[in-house]
C-alpha cells in the first residue's frame, strides 16, 4: 500500500473537500471585493461594494480631434510597447483636458501593469474626483490604500459606507470589510481600524465575527475567541459565529468539539459538518471523518465533493473497494454534469492506484490514458511508461517517453530518469548507463541525474565513473548524505580505502542519524575493519527499523562470521522471504558455501 497509493497524503485528503473555504490570510485577498474567509468560515458572498462600470450616465461630452486622438493612439501604442511612462503621461493628459473619468481609469490601469503605485494612486485619485459615485473608482481606491502604509484614509471611506447604507445591509458590509482588511500590510493597524469601524455596532454579531478574525489575522487568539464567542451569544444560531469560533481555537481537538457541539442542536448544517469532517481528518481521525461525510451523502447522494471526499478516506482506510466505488461515482455524476468546473485528474490517479494495487495493470492504464490535459498530464505519461515497462512493454514504454517532452528541466530530467529506470528493471544495464551519461552531459549540475548516473556506472563496474560522479554530487550538495553513503559504501563492498570508507559514512550519518541504511552501511564497514560487535549493534538497530532485505543479508554474514549459524540462516531465510532474486544473497550464500 506505501508504494501503490503513495499520493493519498492528508493534503491530498484536505483537498478532497474542495470547495472548502481556505485559510484566512491576506493571500486570500487578491482582489479588491474577493471575499478572504477562514478554513472554517464561510462568509457569504454579497458585495456591497458593486462592481458595476459606467454605462454613460454623467460622462462628458467628448468631441475626438485629432489631438485628442493622437494622444490616445500614443498612449496605447507606447504601452504595447512597454513603455509606460509617455503612455500614462498621454493618458493622464487626456483625462485633464476632457475631464472624463475613463481617461482616468486607463492612466490608473497602465501605472498599475506597470508596478508603479504612486502614480496609480494619483490616477485613481483623479478618477474617483471625475467619478465621485463609481464604486469601482472606489475598489481601486481602497486596493490602492491597503498596500500602502496608512489605513486613515480607509477608515474615513468606510466610516461613511457603515453609516449611509440600510441597516439590513450593514452586517454584510461589516464583514465585507474585515476581508478587505486583511490585504493590509500592518496586521495590527488593520485590526485597529476594524475595532474603530464596528464601536457604534456592538449588537451585531457580525460585528464581534468581524473582530474574532481581525484579531485572529492579528495573532492574538485570546481577543479572536473572546469576541467569536460573543457573536455566537449574540446569534447562537448562526453558522459563520461557530465557524469562526472553530477557526480561532488553535487546538483542533477543542475546535473539533465546539463544532459537534453546535451540529448536536443543528444536524442538518452541512457547512458545519464538512469543517467538522475537515478538522477530523487534520487529527488523522479518519474513520470519525467518514461517518460525517456518509451523512452528508445521505442529504445530497450526488454531491461531488462528498463523493471525493469519501473515495480518499476509503484509501486512508485501506477499504480500497468503497473507494474504488465512491470515486468511480464522482466520475459518472462528474460526467454527467460536464458545467461542473473540477478535474477528475486526482480521482483517476488514485483508481489507478488502486487498480495497480490489486495487480490489474490494464485498469490502470486505462485510468491514466483519461487524463489528456492539466497539470496531472504530465505525472500520468510517466505512470503509464512504468507501468508498460513493468508490463514488458518496453517499446512502447520508451515510445510513450520520447512523445512525451517535459516543458520544464524537472520533468526533462525526470523522463530521463524513468527511461533509465524502465531499462534497469528489464536488465539492460548498459542501455540505461547511456541514457543517463547523456543526461549527466546535458544537465551536469544536476544532482539527481549525477547520483542516477555514478549508480548506473556501479552496475556495470565503472568505479572510476562512479567515484567521479559521486564527489561532483558531494561538491555541489556538500549535505547530500546519499552521495556520502554511497561512495563509503561502495568502497566498504570492494574491501578498499576503509579508513576512507568509514569517514564518508560517518559524514552520513552524522546528515541523517535515523536512516536505516546508512545504518547498514556503517555496519557493513565496521565489519570489513574487523569491528565485529559494533557491527552486529548497528545492522540490528538498522533492521529493527527497516526489515530489508539486503540489511538482512548484511546482518545474517556477521552473525555467520560470529559463529552464530542459526540467527544468521534465520535472517538470510527472512531476506529470501522478502526478495527471491536478491543478488547480494546469492552471492553471500555462494561464497560462504551456505545452503539454506
Amino acid at each position: 500500500m506505501k508504494t501503490a497509493l503513495a499520493i493519498v497524503t492528508l493534503s491530498t485528503l484536505l483537498s478532497a473537500c474542495a470547495g472548502l473555504p481556505g485559510p484566512i490570510s491576506s493571500a486570500n485577498a487578491a482582489t479588491i471585493g474577493t471575499p478572504a474567509t477562514s478554513a472554517i468560515a464561510n462568509v457569504p458572498e454579497e458585495p456591497s461594494i458593486s462592481t458595476e462600470k459606467y454605462a454613460g450616465d454623467g460622462l462628458p461630452v467628448v468631441e475626438l480631434t485629432e489631438e485628442l486622438m493622437f494622444k490616445l493612439l500614443s498612449a496605447e501604442i507606447a504601452f504595447q510597447r512597454g513603455d509606460w511612462q509617455p503612455a500614462y503621461i498621454n493618458m493622464i493628459s487626456v483625462a485633464q483636458q476632457t475631464r472624463d473619468p475613463r481617461a482616468a481609469r486607463r492612466a490608473a490601469e497602465i501605472a498599475i501593469a506597470a508596478k508603479q503605485p504612486e502614480e496609480a494612486m494619483v490616477a485613481v485619485r483623479f478618477w474617483r474626483a471625475l467619478a465621485p459615485k463609481s464604486d469601482e473608482a472606489t475598489q481601486y481606491y481602497v486596493g490602492m490604500i491597503l498596500l500602502g502604509d496608512d489605513l486613515s484614509e480607509f477608515r474615513e471611506v468606510f466610516e461613511l459606507r457603515l453609516r449611509d447604507v440600510r441597516p439590513v445591509s450593514r452586517p454584510l458590509l461589516i464583514l465585507q470589510v474585515q476581508r478587505l482588511l486583511l490585504r493590509a500590510k500592518d496586521k495590527k493597524e488593520a485590526f485597529e481600524v476594524m475595532e474603530n469601524l464596528v464601536a457604534p455596532y456592538p449588537d451585531l454579531a457580525e460585528t464581534h465575527i468581524a473582530l474574532a478574525q481581525a484579531a485572529f489575522n492579528n495573532n492574538d487568539p485570546v481577543r479572536a475567541r473572546s469576541e467569536a464567542m460573543l457573536a455566537l451569544k449574540a446569534k447562537p444560531d448562526s453558522e459563520i459565529a461557530a465557524l469562526t469560533l472553530a477557526q480561532v481555537i488553535p487546538d483542533k481537538k477543542e475546535a473539533a468539539q465546539s463544532l459537534q457541539t453546535y451540529l448536536s442542536s443543528h444536524p442538518d448544517s452541512r457547512e458545519i459538518r464538512i469543517a467538522y469532517g475537515r478538522l477530523l481528518i487534520e487529527q488523522t481521525l479518519y474513520d470519525q471523518a467518514r461517518k460525517e461525510f456518509e451523512t452528508l451523502l445521505k442529504g445530497q447522494p450526488e454531491d461531488l465533493t462528498t463523493l471525493f471526499a469519501l473515495g480518499i478516506l476509503g484509501t486512508q482506510t485501506t477499504d480500497l473497494k468503497s473507494a474504488e466505488q465512491y470515486l468511480t461515482t464522482y466520475l459518472n455524476v462528474l460526467a454527467a454534469h460536464p458545467e461542473e468546473n473540477r478535474d477528475p485528474a486526482q480521482a483517476l490517479l488514485v483508481l489507478s492506484q488502486i487498480a495497480e494495487e490489486r495487480k490489474d495493470i490494464d485498469a490502470a492504464l486505462a485510468y491514466l490514458a483519461r487524463i489528456e490535459a492539466g497539470d496531472a498530464y504530465f505525472g500520468a505519461q510517466i505512470k503509464r511508461a512504468q507501468l508498460m515497462g513493468q508490463r514488458g512493454e518496453l517499446t512502447s514504454a520508451r515510445q510513450l517517453l520520447a512523445e512525451t517532452s517535459g516543458t520544464s528541466e524537472r520533468e526533462q530530467i525526470l523522463v530521463i530518469q524513468t527511461d533509465a529506470q524502465v531499462l534497469r528493471d528489464s536488465d539492460l544495464q548498459q542501455q540505461a548507463y547511456l541514457v543517463l551519461e547523456t543526461g549527466a552531459l546535458r544537465f551536469p549540475e544536476n544532482i539527481d541525474v549525477l547520483y542516477d548516473y555514478a549508480m548506473a556506472a556501479e552496475k556495470l563496474n565503472r568505479v572510476d565513473r562512479m567515484e567521479a560522479a559521486l564527489r561532483k554530487v558531494i561538491k555541489l550538495a556538500p549535505t547530500n548524505q546519499h552521495a556520502y553513503n554511497a561512495l563509503g559504501y561502495s568502497l566498504a563492498e570492494r574491501n578498499v580505502r576503509l579508513p576512507e570508507a568509514f569517514k564518508l559514512i560517518e559524514q552520513a550519518l552524522t546528515l541523517a542519524p535515523d536512516d536505516p541504511f546508512i545504518m547498514d552501511s556503517m555496519g557493513w564497514v565496521q565489519y570489513r575493519m574487523g569491528k565485529l560487535p559494533e557491527a552486529e549493534t548497528l545492522l540490528r538497530r538498522a533492521y529493527a527499523l527497516r526489515q530489508d532485505a539486503e540489511i538482512a543479508v548484511h546482518l545474517g554474514e556477521v552473525l555467520w562470521v560470529r559463529g552464530e549459524k542459526i540467527d544468521a540462516q534465520r535472517f538470510w531465510r527472512d531476506a529470501r522471504s522478502k526478495d527471491p532474486k536478491n543478488d547480494s544473497l546469492k552471492n553471500t550464500l555462494t561464497r560462504l558455501q551456505v545452503k539454506l
